[in-house]
């Protein structure tokens, strides 16, 4: 049984469609991270990178699942805005060990965050600064202030250090995104872990 799985089965919700794009730079982790989400049964033994995008579904007894991965190739990053009007969460993918192309994340966020479709909404936007564990990595402090993510004012946002080929950080990533879905606010934890390794 995957996270998304687990997820719906102690929410009791009835069938609620969520739409989660992830978004980043290529190379950040991004479908690597949807990997560690899909049921164990379904997940992919090697990782490649995306091409264009693509779209997952993960259907529960309670909750539909769709999540956009978004390719972070710069000739696709115009693509991302098609997808963002109904989308109820982000996923913004950082990778921590690449500071030269900080600036670029930092560029493409504030396009994602300013655009007109995104900008009037007040979705939650949860950031993984992955690749952690790498020797010269950022920390997640660092990476917040590179991307000067406080003055995000207008919408709930969270971001987690993260190793998403162990799966690290993921959970506590996943429990502050659950809390923010407005339809899921009012649901109390019961304590379970949305993610297993």
């Amino acid at each position: 049984m995957g996270l998304l799985d687990k997820l719906s089965g102690w929410l009791g919700l009835r069938k609620k469609e969520v739409n989660v794009l992830c978004l980043g730079l290529d190379n950040g982790g991004k479908t690597t991270i949807i990997n560690q989400l899909k049921p164990s049964n379904t997940a992919a033994q090697e990782i490649v990178p995306t091409i264009g995008f693509n779209i997952e579904k993960f259907k529960s007894s309670s909750l539909s699942f769709t999540v956009f991965d978004m390719s972070g190739q710069s000739r696709y990053r115009s693509l991302w805005e098609h997808y963002y009007k109904e989308s109820n969460a982000i996923i913004f993918v950082i990778d921590s060990s690449d500071k030269l192309r900080m600036v670029v994340a930092k560029e493409e966020l504030n396009n994602l965050l300013n655009h007109e479709d995104i900008c009037n909404k007040k979705i939650p936007v949860l950031f993984f600064a992955n690749k952690t564990d790498l020797r010269d990595a950022l920390s997640s402090v660092k990476v917040s202030q590179m991307l000067c993510l406080e003055n995000i004012k207008d919408k709930p946002w969270h971001i987690c250090a993260s190793n998403a080929i162990k799966g690290e950080g993921l959970q506590e990533g996943l429990d502050w995104l659950q809390g923010n879905f407005p339809f899921l606010s009012s649901c109390r934890d019961n304590g379970e872990n949305w993610f297993q390794n």
